[in-house]
């Protein structure tokens, strides 16, 4: 485990007047051994983030890690692995007191059935492997094809956007296209119309394309590495491929968990969310049980406050690693009404990464990656900047990408924040003055793989986060003035995601 640095930042903010426990706080503890001893805050404390502890935090990932452990090793959507520990979720709200729902959905699901094939076989011949030099896109559709590959206006970005690119294709060919300017899936139904027989998209970033196409396609779609494409494009006229992938898609139904605080003003609410489904590489402790786990504390001790002046809705998403599915339906099936009772959202995903940062969401749109934010999202980041440099601990801005369960509600126009302590990214050297771990590494080298277990997780990032995430919820459940106004009316922004989940969409 790595240890942090902790170096003082100048200008410590005000923490909001501190709330009292609710009469009766002190209440025996609940199964797991969590000791709930009284006490008493100073008027110029948060209450929340002493009750919500690292121990009791960390006692509910090691009870997700044993849920995944006996039930096939994962807590993916329409898994035993995920249905066991909604019921533990379920189970711990309603001992603090709190009716919990299942809000159901249908989606379809897309898998492969075996291994992609990609082969150059001819000039000469050359075996590409999966996941190094290429990945399946999600919902790519299923076949087997031998044909000439043929670039498609490879000199451009917008290659394989217009119908025009594919003026005098040839019939049945693999189009060869480069990443850019529209989504894969324009590129791939343009393609299908001018009779391609299957789709190789070139990233124009390192490492291989891992997109989607969405919705399922009609011929299968790959995504490869720059020096993959530049064997392809240079091989010329003779070039042939074979492309083959073994796919597809099936209905099923899954469900998030809602729960609601018993007091609060309902049409000024803050929703609260993590996604409780993981990959089925493994447990995913990291991925999202350590974001559920602390959404899952903080409910818990928020029920032992003074009724809020806000209702506090926590909610805990399914099959988010399939596109964000849960949140997305749970979004689109709100009134107009019921939109414009939803003050703001808070995210949180991955809060224990090995290799941790403390990134803050960028709420202001700043950044290069970042998708315009609605209004009152900046708020909402000061508040987590003010919190942890009040606390003399460093953080940074991440994207708003599209990337986690925070898309649909911003697609909205809800005010949205949250907090992420790095996956795939790198850590700079820099950031290891700032968090202590190691430059040139990836902040989480265990994401979406078998050893994303509790004893891969980064204490010190928990406890960093978990004290912020307290703190907001309390803060808003209190007032959202800074964010909305109280009692705005939510408008919907542009908001046109590259990623959908972990998947490029473009």
């Amino acid at each position: 485990m790595n240890v942090p640095s902790r170096h003082p930042v100048p200008s410590p903010g005000r923490a909001p007047v501190a709330r009292r426990l609710a009469a009766g706080g002190a209440t025996a503890a609940l199964v797991l051994g969590f000791g709930l001893a009284p006490g008493t805050a100073h008027a110029d404390e948060s209450v929340l983030p002493t009750l919500v502890t690292t121990d009791k935090i960390r006692a509910h990932m090691e009870n997700l890690q044993t849920i995944a452990d006996y039930n096939g090793g994962n807590r993916a959507s329409a898994t035993a692995g995920y249905d066991v520990a909604a019921k533990y979720v379920i189970n711990q709200l309603e001992r603090a007191g709190y009716t919990p729902v299942k809000h159901t959905y249908e989606y379809d699901s897309w898998a492969e059935n075996s291994p992609a094939v990609l082969t150059q076989t001819a000039p000469e011949k050359r075996e590409f492997t999966p996941a190094d030099d290429f990945v399946t896109m999600s919902y790519s559709g299923a076949g087997d094809t031998t044909a000439p590959g043929v670039p498609v206006n490879a000199d451009s970005a917008e290659s394989g956007c217009a119908a025009d690119d594919f003026a005098g294709f040839p019939e049945g060919a693999v189009a060869i296209t480069l990443r850019g300017t529209c989504p894969f899936s324009e590129k791939t139904q343009n393609a299908a119309d001018a009779g391609a027989s299957g789709v190789v998209v070139i990233n124009n970033e390192p490492g291989p394309l891992n997109g989607t196409v969405g919705t399922e396609s009609a011929v299968p779609v790959v995504g490869v590495t720059p020096e993959v494409g530049a064997e392809l494009l240079a091989a010329g006229e003779g070039l042939e491929l074979r492309l083959a992938v073994d796919a597809a898609v099936t209905t099923r139904s899954s469900y998030n968990i809602i729960a609601e605080s018993a007091g609060g003003a309902p049409d000024n609410t803050v929703v609260v969310g993590a996604h409780l489904d993981g990959v089925p590489e493994g447990a995913g402790i990291n991925d999202n049980g350590s974001g559920t786990a602390a959404v899952l504390e903080t409910a818990r001790q928020f029920a032992r406050l003074d009724t809020p002046n806000n209702q506090v809705r926590f909610a805990f998403w399914g099959t988010e690693e399939e596109g964000l599915v849960g949140s997305t339906r749970y979004v689109e099936g709100l009134s107009d009404d019921e939109l414009e009772q939803i003050a703001l959202y808070l995210n949180f995903d991955m809060i224990g990464s090995e290799n941790f940062g403390r990134f803050v969401y960028d709420g202001r749109g700043e950044l290069d990656g970042s998708l315009p934010p609605p209004a009152g999202s900046a708020a909402i980041q000061k508040l987590f900047e003010d919190y942890f440099t009040g606390q003399d601990l460093v953080s940074e801005p991440t994207e708003f990408s599209g990337r986690s369960d925070y898309s649909a509600f911003m697609e909205a126009g809800v005010p949205s924040g949250g907090l992420f302590s790095g996956a795939d990214g790198i850590k700079t050297e820099e950031q290891v003055e700032y968090y202590g771990g190691v430059a040139g590494e990836p902040y989480d080298a265990n994401y979406h793989t078998a050893d994303d277990r509790v004893d891969e997780i980064n204490w010190d990032a928990v406890e960093d986060l978990s004290d912020a995430i307290a703190h907001s919820v309390e803060t808003y459940a209190d007032s959202t003035l800074p964010v909305n106004g109280v009692a705005s009316t939510q408008q919907a922004q542009e908001f046109e995601a590259d990623r959908l989940g972990d998947r490029w969409l473009r």
